[in-house]
């Protein structure tokens, strides 16, 4: 293991307990702590890439995807002949580069990628693998090595494929839901605090914003800076999120519920198999304070997400391949908006005539036009501060979102 940060450590241990005998290293800063946390898994630390590689016949470099070339380019050409070499990003496009680039031809290229953080147990997550260069023999071996996961193995024969559908389940899913974070730090208020936000379908944007926050800011822009088929995703959702807020403003009303049925015929066709989330578990999800009425919500960030995926002949349903916990959370919650349609109408009435919702939806469309900027631009330093800027409004409440967001993905049979 080349990298031993949080999911470095989970897979290290892992394949330790699986039998296998693992050497790892990491930055020197954090030997010390390294050692007395894995000294019980007899996880052997070595001084740095050139000693593992030279020794092991599979290699995995689990470190920022924005790092990526960094590393390889100093380890890579000591890698010992014939050996498995993988990447744990969760963008394929410059990790693969950079093997392809400083690793030699006589090794094999096998990447993976799980999806799901490092606080989950890898049983029955979902894992792709990708056999970019390699032999039957070798991926074989590779399959072996990662069925000690006891993950659901996903084969995907093209990291480009990979990509793109990354960028919807994971890169848009998080874009969502950083807009409706920040929409409420420039608002000024909680929105557990707030009637507008008191129903089921704000219980998981809520808790899945706070989960987002409770993460590290470099995760989310190495997917969303780094993925080249991100960008155009992005500019969708931010475009479409425009063209409905200009409809609601102008209230546009046959225009805007047009758009919206057509959308919602062309994701939620009937040959689509349903996520179905249970509207009762998601009621009881709530971090309000008392028994607080529900006010109508227009849901903008969800009329724009479906809207989105029609613009771009997006199945989302096919992209349950690649799904996350917060990917199968938002498209359930826009399943469970649009495919009750006195809710829908409900949202659409609110988004054209309730004023006393729109300054809300104001912040929700400048943050969007945000984050849209900072990753059309590449601003990765930009992007970091304006997360932690978010992460800081929120700060006293994400451990507690992080553990009741995960409690409602176990509830809802999502993990």
């Amino acid at each position: 293991m080349i990298g031993l940060g949080d999911m470095g450590c989970l897979y290290a241990i892992s394949f330790a307990k699986a039998g296998y005998q693992v050497f790892g290293c990491d930055l020197p800063l954090q030997l010390d702590t390294l050692r007395e946390k894995l000294a019980p898994y007899d996880i052997e630390l070595m001084a740095d890439g050139k000693e593992v590689s030279r020794q092991c016949d599979v290699i995995f470099y689990s470190v920022e995807a924005e790092k990526i070339a960094d590393v390889v380019r100093l380890y890579g050409s000591s890698t010992k002949y014939g050996a498995i070499v993988s990447g744990q990003t969760s963008v394929k496009h410059p990790e693969i580069e950079a093997m392809e680039k400083y690793l030699p031809k006589d090794v094999h290229i096998i990447p993976c990628h799980s999806l799901h953080g490092p606080v989950i147990d890898t049983k029955g997550q979902k894992l792709i693998v990708i056999p970019h260069r390699t032999s039957d023999e070798a991926y074989q071996m590779m399959l072996d090595v990662l069925a000690t996961l006891k993950s659901e193995i996903v084969e995907i024969s093209d990291y480009h494929y990979h990509d793109k559908i990354v960028a919807d389940t994971q890169v848009v899913t998080h874009f969502g839901f950083e807009s409706m974070g920040t929409a409420w730090k420039e608002a000024g208020f909680f929105p557990w605090e707030n009637d507008s936000y008191n129903g089921g379908i704000d219980n998981i944007k809520i808790l899945t914003t706070l989960r987002i926050f409770s993460s590290k800011a470099h995760i989310y822009g190495g997917l969303a800076i780094l993925n080249p088929y991100a960008s155009a995703q992005v500019k969708q959702y931010a475009q479409s999120e425009s063209e409905l807020f200009k409809l609601m403003i102008k209230e546009e009303a046959a225009e805007f519920r047009a758009r919206l049925y057509k959308a919602r015929d062309f994701v939620f066709d009937k040959q689509n198999k349903q996520i179905m989330l249970s509207n009762e578990i998601i009621q009881e999800f709530s971090l309000a304070e008392g028994n607080n009425l529900r006010k109508p919500n227009s849901h903008l960030s969800l009329l724009s997400m479906v809207d989105a995926w029609c613009k771009l002949g997006i199945n989302p349903y096919h992209n349950l391949i690649c799904e996350t916990p917060p990917f199968k959370l938002r498209l359930g919650i826009a399943e469970l908006l649009f495919q009750n349609e006195e809710l829908l109408e409900e949202s659409i009435e609110t988004a054209l005539f309730d004023k006393s919702i729109r300054a809300d939806d104001l912040e929700f469309h400048s943050a969007v036009r945000e984050w849209s900027s900072l990753i059309s631009y590449g601003d990765m330093n930009g992007y970091k501060q304006h997360f932690d800027a978010t992460k800081l409004f929120f700060k006293d409440k994400l451990s507690h979102g992080k553990l009741q967001s995960t409690e409602l993905i176990r509830r809802l049979d999502l993990a």
